[in-house]
């Protein structure tokens, strides 16, 4: 056995880039929630109207988080340089002065679908396995560093992909939803691609080491989970006598 061979993975040298980007594409290509079977029946056209309904209910917690996860990525992040990029992030879901954000664009999503707004606002159809999904990964964006919760957010390389077989799935199969409320799809073909091509060139520029760039794939593993324990309890669907 050579020295080279007989180092703990730790130790080794960090991948090359092309290698590090392939482990991180293979994640999602194994472990992204377009997999799942609740996904793939959306897709199909499968899912009824209350289905749906509850989908999107309970989608809407997780979409409410995101910019409180970038504000942890933020507050957690010593560079200026970044912070001035990621607070896009923030803007873009929570909207500005007279600029419509994502949050409520997902409103006006749940309202299309049959949801009432005061529904949506005050989760009370929120599932217990989707609030403990999306908690454990805002308390992830707390507490590991900053890069590994940009790492996390790479699940976005392929969400352009699951966006336009959503909206395509949507407009094809269920046209009791109003197409005006789906602009929030829309949005995310264009900020999708633009917040991935940047997350992935800090985490490739700055995880140097062969540990670092481990934590960093670990990391999407996580998201990856989040995402598939969101759709798993939606899935299962309200507990047994709980307000539809």
């Amino acid at each position: 056995m050579t020295a080279a061979t007989s180092r703990p993975a730790s130790e080794a040298g960090p991948w090359s880039r092309d290698d590090f980007v392939r482990r991180l594409r293979n994640v999602l290509e194994r472990r992204y929630h377009h997999l799942h079977p609740f996904n793939r029946r959306m897709h199909a056209g499968e899912l009824s109207r209350a289905e749906l309904e509850l989908w999107v209910a309970n989608r809407f917690y997780y979409q409410v988080n995101i910019p409180i996860k970038d504000a942890l990525i933020l507050s957690n992040c010593p560079e200026p340089d970044v912070r001035r990029s990621w607070i896009q992030r923030i803007i873009d879901h929570d909207g500005r002065d007279g600029e419509e954000g994502g949050i409520e664009a997902w409103v006006r999503l749940g309202e299309a679908m049959g949801v009432r707004r005061e529904d949506l606002l005050s989760h009370r159809r929120l599932l217990p396995g989707v609030r403990f999904a999306v908690d454990a990964y805002v308390n992830f964006c707390r507490t590991r560093p900053w890069l590994e919760a940009v790492a996390a957010s790479l699940t976005e390389l392929f969400a352009p992909l699951i966006v336009q077989e959503r909206l395509a799935a949507i407009l094809s199969h269920y046209p009791w939803v109003a197409p005006d409320g789906l602009q929030y799809f829309k949005n995310r073909l264009s900020q999708a691609p633009r917040d991935a091509e940047h997350a992935l060139g800090l985490v490739t520029e700055r995880s140097r080491t062969r540990g670092e760039q481990q934590r960093a794939v670990a990391a999407l593993e996580f998201k990856c989970d989040v995402l598939w324990c969101l759709l798993d309890a939606v899935a299962r669907g309200p507990l047994p006598g709980s307000t539809p």
